[in-house]
């Protein structure tokens, strides 16, 4: 079968010439549909610069990468967006809400991306909300919310239009103990029903929940393991 991700031999080079950075160095991976993958990295160790070509927010200085069976490593930013709008949710570390929109307001923005009706986007939104526990939140801002609670709005708009492909980035960066364990059951749960989910952390103990780690170190795979080999 064909893999849901591709990556052959990718490099993305900063500054070429004298000052070049190799913020990717001779990538090569392949991630299967329903896997659940950890990509773990220091700071600096290229695993953002990673994060970016498997959300099409960025494209490869060379090699290819291939999404669905699909060459997306040459495409023009408004075929890029509109990969990313259909077979993407983005989970960041800063929640990246809107202000002055409420929850539900939050999770319905990306559905008017998508041409859905103003009354459908609304039931979507809400039945995302209520997966995420917060269907007595959804009229709050993200002022009026704790830290975890506005990740589960993140998670909330992440999942709403349903796509193939969960990119989490230090979801849980900004969170205490007890709204992490929150946030990584329900990414547990996503995966448990059908999603390929994958998580770009620093942090061994987020890494361990998933089903292969994938560790990167100054731009090139160091090691990639499942847990049953570790």
């Amino acid at each position: 079968m064909e893999p849901l991700i591709r990556v052959e031999d990718i490099h993305k080079v900063y500054n070429p010439g004298e000052n070049e950075v190799r913020a990717l160095d001779g990538v090569t991976l392949e991630i299967q549909r329903g896997e659940f993958v950890a990509i773990v990295g220091h700071s600096g160790s290229g695993k953002s610069t990673l994060m970016n070509m498997l959300g099409c927010l960025d494209t490869p200085t060379s090699g290819h990468y291939y999404l669905d069976g699909r060459d997306v490593s040459r495409l023009s930013d408004n075929q890029l967006s509109e990969i990313r709008n259909k077979k993407i949710g983005f989970i960041f570390q800063g929640f990246n809400l809107i202000a002055n929109l409420d929850a539900v307001g939050n999770v319905e923005l990306p559905l008017i991306y998508r041409g859905i009706g103003r009354q459908k986007r609304h039931r979507i939104a809400v039945q995302a909300l209520n997966k995420v526990g917060l269907g007595r939140r959804m009229k709050h801002r993200p002022n009026e919310l704790s830290g975890g609670q506005q990740q589960r709005v993140a998670v909330a708009r992440a999942i709403a239009a349903q796509p193939p492909i969960i990119l989490a980035d230090e979801p849980t960066g900004n969170l205490d103990s007890h709204s992490t364990v929150e946030i990584m059951d329900i990414l547990k749960g996503l995966h448990k029903n059908g999603r390929t989910v994958i998580v770009i952390t620093h942090d061994d103990d987020i890494a361990r929940q998933a089903g292969r780690v994938i560790r990167i170190m100054d731009g090139r795979i160091e090691s990639d393991s499942s847990l049953s080999e570790e």
